[in-house]
């Protein structure tokens, strides 16, 4: 019997680039640590167990260029080894400093199973290939990969030198073709940030569908019939599908969202931070700050109280009864619809893969039990990719999709207030610069050739969105500050010596060392 609508889980994996070669004392490359232990890891084996069970199902992931670059870097990969062996020597003093503790010991011992199982799995079964093993699932048709701008620039904002719009799609696209060899079929827009303008050189590049918030398909023109039930197609032939509002509420709400339930694992209370400096130093940042070991024994508890011991058992046990609710909610959601749409409705969620075992330290378990369940407990739905779903239905209503984000308060604030705006005009200065540049030098000599593409490397990761976020939120700000400086510093000091003909070549060498990051791009990518 057919389906009466569908499921679209959409994960959006990305970090910022964080690799520093020239040095072991930047915390932050262990953003990238503890994603591959809480998320891509767990994502990995749950998504190969199911495999492995014969459950169909399908998930549309994105892995953004700086993500799939850093997991494919010989010194990253070592260094995460080392991370790994510190985290198992650290669980292995952390059984014996427990021992007189039943519940701290157990948990002390699952921390150890976990990271030793972690670094088997990822030295000798991955080969220290996180990113083939997403492909491998790709390539059987369980997962269905997406691409993402280059270093995931906020485009509308960048957009006032449309050659920074193009080269960011054009590198995101690029890099992925030569990674999983195939073309994408859909873009993960950066923050979902849509603006019309993008469309022509998102169609140029071969993107057939993007995710946008819900506004950006509601308020589309004329009013979709079917609201975010249903993809909307542009009048340049770009679909867009539109985030869910009942399923995101369930799983992001910071009120009645599952992953704030008391009895799942909290983030913010890590071994890190509470035990005595001198046994904890040889196990955080060499520069002498705490920072999370990814062993956190509590759990939520509650609001304003003192924290209980985590139970793995009892947070599985939760996790299936909400996987439970999730799914017959979806029902209950897709036999309403169906009822008055022609086509099937489809429910589109997208989420960021780090909320899934970073954030929410049982979130792969959660999907693991949710694809089991629609799989075996049901009949209405079914799981499908965007791709999957345009084939069968592709005649889809033409509107004009708005403008949107998926940030605070829907549009642009995040990525510009007063805090960060003062990067764009840099920004801006040097993309018109990096057109000049791609005019003017059309037969380059070969050291001019380098460096007028370590010009472009450096623009694009000075576009990262993830530096002006970083500074609204007043976590990392500093860094992300240094980050927008040294990029646009080293763009203009290369450029300038491009224009005087007095190229520095052990200049040059240094900071391609740094930035080692697109390897093919050509700088005339911006003529």
């Amino acid at each position: 019997m057919a389906p009466k609508g569908y499921l679209n889980i959409v994960l959006h994996a990305h970090l910022p680039y964080v690799r520093h070669p020239e040095s072991e004392e930047y915390i932050e490359e262990r953003w990238l640590f503890e994603a591959i232990s809480e998320t891509y890891i767990p994502l990995l084996i749950y998504f190969q167990k199911l495999v492995d069970e014969n459950v169909k199902f399908r998930v549309t992931m994105n892995i953004t260029a700086p993500l799939i670059t850093m997991l494919d870097d010989d010194i990253l990969r070592h260094r995460y080894l080392k991370y790994l062996l510190e985290r198992i020597r650290l669980a292995g003093k952390e059984i014996k400093r427990t021992k007189d503790n039943k519940e701290l010991n157990d948990l002390a011992k699952m921390y150890f199973y976990n990271f030793k199982e972690f670094y088997k799995l990822y030295k000798r079964k991955l080969n220290c290939d996180i990113v083939s093993a997403f492909k491998r699932l790709q390539d059987i048709g369980v997962l269905e990969i997406i691409c993402c701008p280059a270093t995931h620039g906020f485009l509308p904002l960048l957009n006032v030198e449309p050659c920074a719009v193009k080269a960011q799609i054009a590198v995101g696209v690029e890099v992925y073709k030569k990674r999983f060899g195939r073309a994408p079929k859909g873009m993960w827009l950066s923050e979902c940030a849509y603006i019309p303008e993008l469309e022509p050189v998102l169609r140029e590049y071969g993107i057939k569908y993007v995710i946008l918030e819900t506004h950006g398909v509601t308020f589309a023109e004329p009013k979709p019939l079917y609201g975010t039930l249903a993809p909307i197609m542009s009048p340049n032939g770009l679909v867009a599908f539109g985030r869910d509002l009942d399923s995101s509420k369930q799983v992001w709400s910071s009120i009645c969202g599952y992953p704030g339930d008391y009895n799942y694992r909290e983030f913010y209370k890590d071994i890190g931070y509470e035990l005595d400096w001198d046994y904890i130093k040889p196990y955080v940042s060499k520069s002498g700050h705490r920072v999370d070991t990814g062993i956190k024994y509590h759990r939520i508890t509650g609001k304003d109280c003192e924290k209980q011991y985590y139970n793995d058992s009892k947070a599985k046990a939760v996790a299936e009864m909400q996987a439970d609710h999730f799914m017959h909610s979806r029902i209950d959601q897709i036999g309403e619809a169906s009822k008055y749409m022609k086509v099937p409705p489809i429910v589109t969620c997208p989420y960021d893969a780090e909320l899934y075992g970073h954030w929410w330290y049982e979130g792969p378990y959660w999907l693991y039990v949710l694809f089991k369940k629609i799989y075996h407990n049901q009949d209405t739905f079914e799981l499908i990719t965007p791709s999957e779903y345009l084939e069968k239905y592709p005649n889809v209503q033409e509107c004009a999709p708005a403008i949107s984000t998926w940030g605070a308060h829907g549009y642009n604030e995040v990525w510009l207030n007063p805090g960060n705006d003062y990067i764009y005009r840099h920004l801006h200065r040097a993309a018109e610069r990096m057109h000049y540049l791609a005019c003017t030098y059309q037969n380059p000599y070969p050291l001019q050739k380098r460096a007028l593409d370590q010009c472009a490397r450096e623009l694009l990761l000075a576009q990262s969105s993830d530096w002006p976020f970083i500074i609204t939120m007043n976590t990392m700000v500093e860094y992300a500050h240094k980050r927008v400086k040294d990029h646009i510093g080293r763009f203009n000091a290369l450029a300038d010596m491009i224009d005087k003909n007095e190229i520095n070549e052990e200049y040059l060498n240094d900071i391609h060392f740094k930035d080692l990051i697109f390897p093919d791009v050509d700088y005339r990518i911006y003529k």
